[in-house]
C-alpha cells in the first residue's frame, strides 16, 4: 500500500526512491512486524485473559507443565496480525505470489482458530475432530497444488529442485499437486506439534523466515539465481518482504511468548505458520531445502510418528514422551535448556540449507 502510495512519487519526492529497494521494504517489515507486537500485545493478551481462553494442559504432558493451565492462547491472532499489515504496507501488491501467500497463511490460520475456539470458548476438549481438521488442511492445501499445476505463468511449476546438485531437476508431472499436499499438510502439522514449550516454535519460526528470506531473495534476483545456478523465479523476491514481515512477528511474539510464557500461539499460530512456511518453500522451488531448514520441525513430527507407529506396532516407546522436546525434559533438561539449544540447533540447519546454494 505505501509502495503503491509513495513510490509513484520518487520523481518529485526524491527520498522515495527507496521504495524501489527490496532490501528497504524487508527492513520496513520487520520493523513495522516487531511495533505493531509491541503496541497491541499486551491489550490482546489482556483481552484473551477477560474472555478467559486459557490453555488447556494435557494431563499426560510432563507434571511441570501443569502450572500453565489457564495461560492465555490464541495468541496467534497477534502473529497474524502483525504478518499481513506489515505485507500489506510495503508489498508490491500487483505481485500474485504475495496474495498466494497471504492466502494460504490465513486459510490455514482460519482452520486452527475455529479448532482453538472449540477447545478453550466453547470448552469441547477435543476441538475440531482430527479427520476435520485434516481434511481441511488437504482441502486447502488440494486448491492450492491445482492452482498452481495450471498456472501458466511458472515454467516450472512441476519442478522438484535437488540441493547440492548442479542443473538437477524432478518434473514431478500431476504428482505436483499431490506433492503440494504433503508440503503444506506436513509442514503445518509439524510446527503446530513443535509448540510445547514456551518460545520454543516461534523461535525457530523466526530463524527459518530468516533463511527464507535470503532462499526467496536469490531466486528472485536474476543476477544471484545465475551465478548460484538456482532456478530464477520472476517475481518470487517479492515474498522477501514477507519473509520480513514474519521474522518481525516472530520476535515480537517471543517477547511475551519466551519463558515462562504470557501467552501462547494456539492453533491458529501455529498451523499458520507451518502453511506459510510450506508455501514459501513452494513458491520458490525449495521445499527439499526446507526439510534441512526446518529440520527441528521435521525431528519433531518423525518423533511422534515412530512412537505412535512403535507402540501400537509392539507396544513399545522408542521415546519416554513425545513430541521429543517432552523427552528431553523427562530425562531432566530443563525446559529453558531444551529451548535454548533446539534454537541452536535450528541456527545450524538453517546455515547448512543456505549452504546449499553455493554447495553445487
Amino acid at each position: 500500500m505505501l509502495y503503491h502510495l509513495l513510490y509513484p512519487l520518487h520523481d518529485k519526492v526524491h527520498a522515495f526512491n527507496v521504495f524501489r529497494y527490496i532490501t528497504f521494504r524487508f527492513a520496513s517489515a520487520i520493523l513495522t512486524a516487531l511495533l505493531i507486537s509491541f503496541v497491541f500485545g499486551p491489550w490482546v493478551i489482556r483481552k484473551l485473559k477477560e474472555l478467559k481462553v486459557g490453555q488447556q494442559i494435557r494431563q499426560d504432558g510432563p507434571e511441570s507443565h501443569y502450572n500453565k493451565a489457564g495461560t492465555p492462547t490464541m495468541g496467534g491472532i497477534l502473529i497474524l496480525f502483525a504478518v499481513v499489515v506489515p505485507t500489506l504496507l510495503w508489498s508490491d501488491l500487483t505481485n500474485r505470489y504475495v496474495w498466494l501467500i497471504l492466502a494460504v497463511t490465513l486459510a490455514f490460520g482460519a482452520i486452527g482458530f475455529y479448532d482453538d475456539y472449540l477447545k478453550v470458548v466453547r470448552k469441547k476438549s477435543e476441538g475440531l475432530k482430527p479427520r476435520y481438521k485434516f481434511g481441511l488442511q488437504v482441502s486447502v492445501a488440494l486448491m492450492i497444488g491445482v492452482l498452481l499445476y495450471f498456472n501458466p505463468l511458472d515454467p516450472y511449476r512441476t519442478m522438484l529442485s535437488i540441493p547440492f546438485l548442479k542443473a538437477w531437476t524432478i518434473n514431478l508431472f500431476w504428482f505436483y499437486i499431490p506433492f503440494v499436499v504433503l508440503v503444506l499438510v506436513g509442514s503445518s502439522n509439524a510446527v503446530n506439534l513443535t509448540d510445547g514449550l514456551d518460545g520454543l516454535a516461534i523461535g525457530l519460526v523466526g530463524i527459518a523466515a530468516g533463511a527464507n528470506a535470503i532462499l526467496v531473495y536469490v531466486t528472485g534476483n536474476r543476477v544471484f539465481a545465475n551465478y548460484l545456478q538456482v532456478m530464477y523465479l520472476h517475481g518470487t523476491a517479492e515474498l522477501t518482504v514477507f519473509c520480513g514481515a514474519l521474522m518481525g512477528a516472530s520476535l515480537g511474539f517471543l517477547w511475551y511468548n519466551s519463558h515462562p510464557a504470557e501467552v501462547f500461539m494456539g492453533d491458529v499460530g501455529s498451523l499458520s505458520l507451518g502453511g506459510a512456511l510450506g508455501m514459501l518453500a513452494i513458491l520458490t522451488k525449495h521445499e527439499i531445502i526446507l526439510v534441512i531448514v526446518g529440520g527441528i520441525f521435521v525431528i519433531e513430527a518423525l518423533s511422534v510418528i515412530f512412537q505412535v507407529a512403535s507402540f501400537k506396532s509392539c507396544g513399545r516407546r522408542i521415546f519416554k514422551m513425545a513430541p521429543v522436546h517432552h523427552h528431553f525434559e523427562e530425562i531432566g533438561w530443563t525446559e529453558s535448556k531444551v529451548i535454548v539449544r533446539f534454537w541452536l540447533l535450528g541456527i545450524i540447519l538453517a546455515l547448512v540449507g543456505l549452504s546449499t546454494l553455493k554447495l553445487r
